[in-house]
Formats: structure tokens, C-alpha cells, sequence
């Protein structure tokens, strides 16, 4: 079995979409722990906690920005799937809920994709679930996966990410990701000892991203995309002409001091 192919034209295209769409929609994506995601080429796993449509999104936007270099890939219910065939193209890779043989279709494939050198990224929660809801319930396949993974390989790092999308100050909401420090599976582990950890490891760097959210301070994160800024509409000609009246700069935020450091990315487009 080889790893679903990925059309590179078609994937780079898709990225630039999904870069538009965080600057349009998002005051900033800021991330904590970037340097947790770091490729040393061996069998990596991403997982991340399940409240938004904009999930997927993120796990894009994090692999062209910070691991172009590797391949990436990540499961998708068989059925939803069909009604988005672009993203079988992109690395999306389809597999049957609720039946032994969808199970046995993720475990085969997600082992070739790591196998090959390529990064899995999941939501093992397996539905929406709101980011305050306790205890954390995964399905069962991604401790299986990395437990199965590590027995042929010895090891297998697993990384927790914590994803947020508060309000703040702005107009528009922050993208908020906090990576925690990876889960290190090793041979011998049974699945129901690494789903436990997994499960943990998790909670705890949600816990933090909630802590973090809560002091409404950016100063804690890394400015990944600068988005749009400012209040539009009427608010924002009403500062302009308050600017201008009595000779200031004209300063787009709401909040005074909070501007967002314009980033470049590595197509050479800038948030501006």
C-alpha cells in the first residue's frame, strides 16, 4: 500500500487560499511552542482537540508554514469526504466511521504514511466538541496507530495541539494554538496505557491555551499570520478623521498597542 498522492500544484494553490482566508477572517494566528513542531524525520503524529470548522484549516496553515518539507496528510470521514474531492488531491485520505473495516483502513494507511516520512494529523475526539468539555473521549485509533507504529520502529513521537479561537479586543477573533511537549511512544505499550497519556498530555495543553486566552496578552505567542485589523465601517472613518484633526498617526486597532507585527511567508506574500 503507498500513501495517498498529493497533487503539488493543486496543494499549493489550496494553501494560498487558506492563508487569504485566516487574514481575512482572523486578527491574528498566534502559536505558542512552534519549536516543539520541529522535523527530525522520524515517525510524527499530530493531534489536536475538535471545536471548528476552521480545524483542518489550521493544520493546513501549520504544515506550509512550519514544515513545508515533509508531506502531510490526515484522515476524513469516507461519506463527508465524497462531497469534497479536491481534498482527496491534498492529502485527505477517506475513512469509514463506526466500522471494523474503517479501522483496519486507518491503521494501514496512517502506518504507510509515517512509514514513508510523512506527518498524520488527527482529531481523535472524532466530532465537534466544545474546548471546555471535560473529560477528553478519543476514538480508539490513534493510540493504536502510534502503539503499533512504535513496536515496528521503536518509537513514535505523538504532539498534543491546543487550539483556541477567542475574541479579544478586536473586531475579529485570535487564532490561538499552543503545541505541548511531545508523547513519546515506545515499543512494548500497550494502546490502552498510550491512549491514556495521549489523553492527558491533551488536557493539560488545553489547560494552558486556556490560561493563556484568558490574559488577553499576545505577548506569550508567536505572531504566525497577521490578519485584518481595524473596526471598519463607520468606526474606523470616525478615527481616521479623529487622527487627522489632531495630527496622530492613524492606528487601524481598537486597542492601543496591540498591533500585530506583519509577517512574511515563505511564497514571498505579506498580511499587509
Amino acid at each position: 500500500m503507498d500513501a495517498p498522492r498529493i497533487s503539488v500544484p493543486m496543494l499549493g494553490f489550496f494553501r494560498r487560499i487558506v492563508r487569504r482566508y485566516f487574514r481575512r477572517h482572523f486578527h491574528a494566528v498566534r502559536i505558542s511552542g512552534a519549536g516543539r513542531f520541529a522535523a527530525d524525520g522520524g515517525p510524527l503524529l499530530v493531534y489536536a482537540n475538535h471545536s471548528s470548522w476552521w480545524d483542518p484549516m489550521v493544520c493546513f496553515l501549520l504544515a506550509a508554514e512550519l514544515m513545508p518539507e515533509r508531506k502531510h496528510y490526515a484522515p476524513m470521514d469516507a461519506e463527508a469526504l465524497e462531497r469534497y474531492g479536491i481534498l482527496k488531491r491534498l492529502g485527505i485520505f477517506p475513512v469509514e466511521m463506526k466500522t471494523s473495516r474503517g479501522a483496519v483502513q486507518f491503521l494501514r494507511t496512517g502506518e504507510t504514511i509515517v512509514r514513508e516520512g510523512g506527518v498524520l494529523w488527527v482529531t481523535p475526539q472524532g466530532r465537534f466538541v466544545d474546548a471546555r468539555e471535560r473529560p477528553l473521549a478519543f476514538k480508539p485509533g490513534l493510540a493504536a496507530l502510534a502503539s503499533r507504529v512504535a513496536t515496528k520502529v521503536g518509537s513514535c513521537r505523538v504532539l498534543p495541539l491546543a487550539i483556541e479561537y477567542p475574541f479579544w479586543d478586536e473586531r475579529l477573533p485570535e487564532t490561538l494554538l499552543h503545541f505541548a511537549e511531545p508523547v513519546e511512544v515506545m515499543a512494548g505499550e500497550s494502546a490502552e496505557a498510550v491512549q491514556e497519556r495521549l489523553q492527558a498530555a491533551l488536557a493539560e495543553a488545553m489547560e494552558t491555551l486556556q490560561e493563556m486566552a484568558m490574559r488577553r496578552d499576545g505577548t506569550g505567542f508567536t505572531v504566525l499570520r497577521a490578519g485584518t485589523l481595524g473596526t471598519g465601517g463607520v468606526y474606523a472613518l470616525g478615527k481616521r478623521v479623529t487622527a487627522w484633526a489632531g495630527g496622530r498617526p492613524y492606528r487601524a486597532e481598537h486597542t492601543v498597542g496591540a498591533t500585530v507585527s506583519v509577517a512574511r511567508t515563505r511564497d514571498g506574500d505579506t498580511d499587509a
